[in-house]
C-alpha cells in the first residue's frame, strides 16, 4: 500500500457565532478563502493539479448546500475536471474527509487531493434548519437527539468531574490561546475578506474587510469570572458558556499527495499519515468518545499507549466541553497538569488553547485542528501528531499522523 502525505495545511480564523467577524460572511467565501490560501502556499501545484475536493459539513444545508465540495471547487476556479464532494459525521466531519483523501491515496486511486471542513453556525443554525427526529425511534431512544450539553452534564455527573475542574481546564485554555496570538504561533491562519453591513445617511451598505485572527479569545479571563457564570443546561449544573467550547464560524483545507507526487512536484511534505479510527460510545455521554478512540487508534499504529509516545507527541483533543475534554484525558492517562496547563513548559495537550478558547465550528473542527497540528508538529519537532474528538450519536474519532524528516 502507497503512503498519503500532508503537504499544506491551512485554516481560516475562527470568529464567534452571530456577534463575531464572520456573522455576515457566506461560508462559501470563508471556504473559497481557505482554499485559495492553501493553493498559494502550495508552492508549484497548480489547482489543474487537484483530483477532487472533499469538504466535511455538519450541516450540508441552506448556504453550505447543494454539494458545497462540488460548488466551492467551481467558486474557487478549480478546473471542471476537479471534482468534488461533500461528508458528514458531525464533530468530525473535517478530520474524516482529510482521512477519506488519504485512503484513496493509500488506494492508488488518487495522487493529489483536499480533505477540508466547513461551518457557518451564524448563517446554518445547530441542528439545521429544519431538524425532524423519528417521533417513534425518540421514543425508544431519544438519547441519540440529546442535547451536546446535556450529555457533558451526564459525563460530569457520572465520572465526578467538579466544576472547580473544568473552570481550571477552560482558564487555561484561554491563557494559552491568548499566549500564542501574542506570539504569533497561529501561522497556518490564512486571510479571509470578510463582509459587515453598517447603516450610512440612513442607507445600509455593505462593507468588506479583512480578518486574520481568531476574535474568541478572552485573554483578561480569570477564574474567578468564570465562577460566577451561571450553568447553561440544567440550573443545577456545573457545564456553563465558559467552560464550554465557543460556536463559530470557520473552514480549513489540507492538501495531500501521494509519494510519487511529493517526488514529481519537488515537495518536502510535513507529515505523513498512518491511521484514522471511529469509536462508539454512549449517545448520552458522547464526550468520552476521545477516551476510546485515542487508544483505538495507536493500537493500529502499533504504539502502545498514549503515555509510551507522550515525551515525542502532541495532542490536540477537542475541548467540546471541559469535562468531557478531562475525563477523556484522565482515561488515557495524561490528565496531568505537566501536559496541559498553560504554565508548563512540557505540555503536549492542546499546547495552544483548545476549541473552549478558540472555537468549535463543527464540521471544520477536524481540518481546523489537523493545521494547528501540523503548524505545531513542525514549531516543536514531535514525531508524532494526534488528533481527536468527540461525535454528536456517540462516537468518538482520532487520527494519528507522524512528522516528516
Amino acid at each position: 500500500m502507497r503512503e498519503a502525505y500532508i503537504v499544506q495545511a491551512v485554516r481560516t480564523p475562527g470568529c464567534r457565532r452571530a456577534r463575531g467577524a464572520f456573522a455576515y460572511t457566506r461560508p462559501e467565501d470563508l471556504l473559497k478563502a481557505a482554499l485559495n490560501g492553501l493553493m498559494d502556499r502550495a508552492k508549484g501545484v497548480e489547482k489543474k493539479d487537484v483530483e477532487d475536493v472533499l469538504i466535511g459539513c455538519a450541516f450540508p444545508e441552506a448556504e453550505q448546500g447543494l454539494n458545497i465540495g462540488r460548488i466551492i471547487a467551481q467558486m474557487a476556479h478549480f478546473p471542471d475536471d476537479t471534482c468534488g464532494a461533500t461528508v458528514n459525521r458531525f464533530c468530525a466531519s473535517g478530520l474524516e474527509a482529510i482521512c477519506l483523501q488519504a485512503m484513496r491515496i493509500m488506494a492508488g486511486m488518487c495522487d493529489v487531493a483536499i480533505g477540508g471542513g466547513l461551518e457557518s453556525m451564524s448563517i446554518v443554525p445547530m441542528g439545521g434548519n429544519m431538524p425532524r427526529p423519528h417521533p417513534d425511534w425518540a421514543k425508544e431512544n431519544p438519547d441519540v437527539y440529546i442535547s451536546m450539553g446535556m450529555t457533558a452534564e451526564n459525563v460530569a455527573n457520572r465520572y465526578k468531574i467538579t466544576r472547580e475542574m473544568q473552570d481550571k481546564f477552560a482558564y487555561g485554555s484561554q491563557m494559552k490561546a491568548a499566549a500564542a496570538q501574542k506570539n504569533g504561533k497561529f501561522k497556518e491562519i490564512v486571510p479571509v475578506e470578510a463582509v459587515r453591513f453598517k447603516e450610512k445617511n440612513g442607507i445600509t451598505v455593505k462593507e468588506t474587510f479583512i480578518q486574520d485572527f481568531d476574535d474568541g479569545v478572552r485573554s483578561d479571563t480569570t477564574l474567578e469570572g468564570l465562577g460566577k457564570v451561571r450553568p447553561a443546561f440544567s440550573a443545577m449544573g456545573s457545564v456553563t458558556a465558559g467552560n464550554s467550547s465557543q460556536t463559530t464560524d470557520g473552514a480549513a483545507a489540507t492538501l495531500l499527495m501521494s509519494g510519487e507526487a511529493v517526488k514529481k512536484f519537488g515537495l518536502k511534505p510535513i507529515a505523513k499519515f498512518k491511521a484514522y479510527v471511529v469509536a462508539g460510545c454512549r449517545a448520552d455521554e458522547m464526550g468520552v468518545g476521545p477516551a476510546y478512540a485515542i487508544p483505538k487508534v495507536l493500537k493500529v499504529a502499533g504504539l502502545g499507549k498514549a503515555t509510551d509516545i507522550a515525551g515525542n507527541a502532541i495532542f490536540e483533543v477537542n475541548e467540546a466541553f471541559a469535562s468531557q475534554a478531562i475525563y477523556s484525558l484522565q482515561q488515557i492517562g495524561l490528565y496531568d497538569e505537566k501536559y496541559f496547563s498553560h504554565e508548563s513548559d512540557q505540555r503536549i495537550i492542546n499546547v495552544n488553547g483548545g476549541a473552549i478558547a478558540l472555537g468549535h465550528p463543527l464540521g471544520c473542527t477536524g481540518a481546523k485542528l489537523c493545521s494547528q497540528l501540523m503548524t505545531e508538529m513542525q514549531a516543536r519537532g514531535k514525531k508524532y501528531g494526534i488528533e481527536s474528538m468527540c461525535i454528536g450519536g456517540g462516537m468518538g474519532a482520532a487520527a494519528l499522523f507522524e512528522l516528516c524528516d
